[in-house]
C-alpha cells in the first residue's frame, strides 16, 4: 500500500483457519477487516472477538450491508462460486482461495464474472513469494536458463491425508482430492516457471490406495476417520502435461505414498537448470562450463528472507492492487483457469485412459 492509497476495506467470507489467516494478514499490513460470513455460529463470533468486525450468517447479507472495497473467500471449493461471483456483481475485487472452483465450468463462471465486473479476481497461489521463486525469476530474466522445455514437479506426502469425513475428502464439496488440494500448487508452480505457455495434452493416472484402508497408519495424525466418513477421491496421481513447444511438466502428488515427502522442483533449460522447493529458500542451478577445462556447474545459493513471503506476500500483492485500483500481474484469474483445465483433464485422462487434450475456449 503507498503513502496516497486508502486503506481496503476487506470483507471474508468463511471464517476458518484460511479465513483468519486472511484477515490477520490484512490488519498486519494496515488494511481494515470490516465484516466476515460463515454459517456457523461459534466461529462468527470468535471472528468477531479477534478482528472487532461485523459478523453474518450469508455472505449476500454481509455484500449489501457492508461497504466493501475487497472479499477473500475461504469456503470449501464448492462455494466459491457463489461467494466470488456475487462479490464481483457488486464490483468488489476478490481473492479466492485455491483452487478457483470445485469444477471446471463453476471455474469458467467465475472467470467471466470477473471480465464483467469493475472488480478482478486473483487466486491465492501463495508458493510464489519465496526467496528461491525470486531468484529463479530474476536469473531467468537475465537468460540465465535459455529456453525452459520441461519442469518436474513433486508434493508428495508419506502420510497427510486431511480429516477423512470433511469436505477434503468428499467429491461433491472438493471437486477431487490430492490433486485438487496440493497438486494445484505443483501444477500453478510448474506452470510459472515456464511462463504459463499454452496447455496442449495431459496423460494422468490417479489412485486411491490408502484413504479407506483399516490399517492405514498416519504418525502425524492428518488421517482421522470414522464409519460414516466420506472418502471418493485418489489419494495421489502422476501426471505429464504437454504444453506449447513441446514444453512438459511430469507431476507427482500424493496425500500418502511409501516414498519420502518432497516438495521439490527440478527446471531444465537449454542453457542451465535448477533446483528449488515450493516455497522454498535455497536455489541450486546446474550448468557446464569450459574455463580451463570441460566441467559441469552445481552452485546453490541461499535467499535471505523476505519482507512478506508465502500467504502474506499473496495478500499484500493483491490488497496493494485493490487499493491502487489496478489488477495485479500475478496469481491471476486467467491463470487460475488454466490450471483448472489441466485439473479436469487429470480427471479425464485417468478415467479414460488415455491422453485427452485441454481445451482453451
Amino acid at each position: 500500500m503507498t503513502e496516497h492509497d486508502s486503506p481496503v476495506r476487506l470483507g471474508v467470507v468463511g471464517l476458518g483457519f484460511m479465513g483468519q489467516t486472511h484477515a490477520t494478514n490484512a490488519e498486519e499490513l494496515g488494511h481494515e477487516v470490516v465484516a466476515g460470513a460463515d454459517l456457523v455460529p461459534e466461529t462468527r463470533e470468535e471472528f468477531a472477538r479477534t478482528y472487532d468486525a461485523a459478523t453474518y450468517e450469508a455472505f449476500d447479507e454481509m455484500y449489501a450491508a457492508e461497504d466493501l472495497d475487497a472479499v477473500a473467500v475461504a469456503t470449501p471449493n464448492k462455494f466459491h462460486e457463489p461467494a466470488a461471483v456475487g462479490a464481483l456483481e457488486y464490483g468488489y475485487d476478490v481473492l479466492c482461495e485455491k483452487p478457483l472452483a470445485h469444477t471446471l465450468e463453476s471455474a469458467e463462471r467465475i472467470a467471466a464474472a470477473a471480465a464483467d465486473s469493475e472488480g478482478f479476481c486473483a487466486v491465492n497461489f501463495h508458493n510464489r513469494f519465496s526467496p528461491a521463486t525470486e531468484m529463479f525469476k530474476e536469473y531467468q530474466a537475465e537468460g540465465r536458463f535459455g529456453d525452459m522445455s520441461h519442469v518436474r514437479a513433486n508434493y508428495v506426502r508419506s502420510r497427510g491425508i486431511p480429516g477423512v469425513g470433511s469436505w477434503f475428502t468428499d467429491e461433491s464439496l472438493s471437486g477431487g482430492g490430492a490433486v485438487v488440494d496440493i497438486g494445484v500448487h505443483a501444477i500453478d508452480y510448474a506452470l510459472y516457471l515456464l511462463e504459463y505457455p499454452e496447455v496442449e495434452e495431459v496423460f494422468a493416472v490417479t489412485r486411491s490406495q490408502f484413504g479407506d484402508r483399516d490399517d492405514y497408519v498416519d504418525p502425524d495424525e492428518w488421517y482421522d476417520a470414522t464409519e460414516e466418513a466420506v472418502f471418493d477421491v485418489e489419494d495421489s496421481a502422476t501426471a505429464m502435461i504437454r504444453c506449447a513447444g513441446d514444453r512438459t511438466i511430469s507431476l507427482e502428488v500424493s496425500w500418502a505414498a511409501n516414498e519420502p515427502e518432497s516438495q521439490e522442483v527440478v527446471a531444465r533449460g537449454t542453457e542451465a537448470g535448477a533446483r528449488l522447493d515450493l516455497g522454498g529458500d535455497d536455489l541450486t542451478v546446474f550448468g557446464a562450463g569450459k574455463q580451463g577445462t570441460d566441467h559441469l556447474v552445481e552452485s546453490t545459493m541461499s535467499g535471505g528472507s523476505l519482507d512478506h513471503p508465502g500467504w502474506e506476500g499473496s495478500a499484500k500483492q493483491f490488497l496493494d492492487a485493490s487499493a491502487s485500483g489496478e489488477p495485479p500481474a500475478l496469481n491471476t484469474v486467467e491463470e487460475a483457469l488454466t490450471v483448472q483445465r489441466v485439473i479436469d483433464a487429470i480427471y479425464r485422462s485417468a478415467e479414460s485412459g488415455a491422453c485427452v487434450s485441454v481445451a482453451d475456449e
